[in-house]
């Protein structure tokens, strides 16, 4: 079995770019900012085993989607993608497809869903929460900002860069992965793959911040179906008190630890991350179907 091209319509216009495998009931995968749909290669094969349609999607500004001509890349954007992706999904299937974010895309998640009631099934959030760790957040900033003007002379030195933000993760022995998160430009350098304006934008995710909170935390107090959160057990994002209080918001969401994880839990640890995801859909989705 193998992964389709598709393009699928977001928000402004947008034909965002995913790859499809599977038939069932349609599981939306949204990756965290600076990611692409790759970052689900592993888990969207799981799931399009298990009997369900996966579908990992690239953001806007990210990966082979577009880059928005107004730059507008806050979350409330990325919402309205998701939204939009959504509804496409149920229109072809028939059936409220289940979201899974990461960061970036969980937030995305909880806004499409707030935006319109039973448009998902179940929402798994990835190590995301309304109000996160606001260093951890500068440190994930710092991360992404460092070499958006001068890139990297080579794909080895992102793999530098990035063994050096993240020393607990196991250098890959193959660069392949890495290379699809970078484009090679005419200054013969590579640069991450995202428009720079998604971080350094006057819309960009940095805007706005108490709105989103506020906006996020009211969508969470919502949530009326199965909900998981999976947390890194190392996260330097969402600790224990950050993920307390988002079940103080969300009494009915499950919460799963995945130890030796930090921020990106299915990068970090990805049979962890997988075994938690399929006993949550299991529970909900299979054995009671």
């Amino acid at each position: 079995m193998s992964a389709a091209p598709r393009l699928f319509p977001g928000a402004d216009g947008h034909a965002l770019a995913a790859s499809v495998e599977g038939a069932g009931r349609p599981v939306l995968m949204l990756h965290g900012g600076g990611q692409t749909r790759h970052a689900w290669r592993k888990t969207g094969h799981d799931l399009a085993k298990a009997g369900f349609m996966a579908v990992r999607l690239d953001q806007r500004g990210h990966g082979d989607s577009p880059w928005d001509e107004a730059g507008r890349y806050h979350f409330f954007d990325y919402g309205r993608d998701a939204a939009a992706v959504a509804r496409a999904l149920r229109a072809e299937t028939g059936l409220a497809p289940i979201a899974i974010g990461a960061s970036l895309g969980g937030i995305a998640a909880l806004l499409a869903q707030d935006a319109e009631p039973g448009l998902f099934a179940g929402l798994v959030l990835v190590d995301v929460v309304p109000d996160m760790n606001l260093e951890g957040l500068k440190k994930v900033r710092d991360f992404m900002r460092a070499h958006l003007e001068d890139g990297f002379g080579s794909v080895e030195a992102a793999a530098d860069a990035i063994a050096t933000y993240l020393p607990h993760r196991e250098k890959p022995r193959s660069l392949e992965g890495l290379r699809k998160n970078l484009r090679l430009r005419p200054d013969g350098r590579y640069h991450w793959h995202w428009d720079p304006r998604f971080q350094l934008g006057e819309n960009g995710i940095e805007s706005r911040r108490a709105e989103l909170i506020a906006a996020a935390t009211a969508a969470a107090q919502r949530v009326d179906v199965p909900c998981l959160l999976v947390r890194g057990g190392q996260s330097e994002l969402v600790g224990e008190a950050e993920a307390k209080a988002f079940l103080a918001l969300v009494p009915h969401a499950e919460w799963v630890d995945v130890a030796d994880a930090a921020h990106m839990v299915a990068g970090d640890r990805n049979d962890a991350f997988g075994d938690a995801l399929m006993a949550f859909l299991t529970k909900r989705f299979i054995l009671e179907t």
